[in-house]
């Protein structure tokens, strides 16, 4: 089953994100993670969205998602993120078959 990461940023020291940015794909593209998207100018549909990024990850398992985000190499270069940005992130599932809730009679 896919797994996605949704995060949301501000980036409050650029040049420290930048230096996770020119890092990430070089760990990422080794746990068959991909990139949907990326974002500076999210346009909010519904309630508040106050931070300046975007990120939509999609990896093949939580196995996988788990081996990229405990990664000595991803944990090498979080500390960029994390020193130039705030946020929040959330792993959600790929949806497969019914409606979750929904049951079919």
């Amino acid at each position: 089953m896919p797994i996605y990461i949704l995060a949301r940023f501000t980036i409050h020291d650029r040049a420290s994100y930048d230096k996770y940015d020119a890092a990430f794909f070089d760990v990422f593209d080794k746990f068959d993670g991909k990139l949907l998207s990326a974002d500076e100018e999210p346009v909010p549909l519904s309630g508040e969205w106050k931070h300046t990024r975007s990120v939509l990850l999609e990896f093949p398992s939580q196995e996988a998602m788990m081996a990229w985000a405990t990664s000595p190499e991803y944990l090498a270069i979080a500390k960029y993120r994390e020193d130039g940005s705030t946020g929040e992130a959330i792993m959600v599932k790929g949806f497969e078959g019914d409606l979750p809730g929904k049951n079919r009679s």
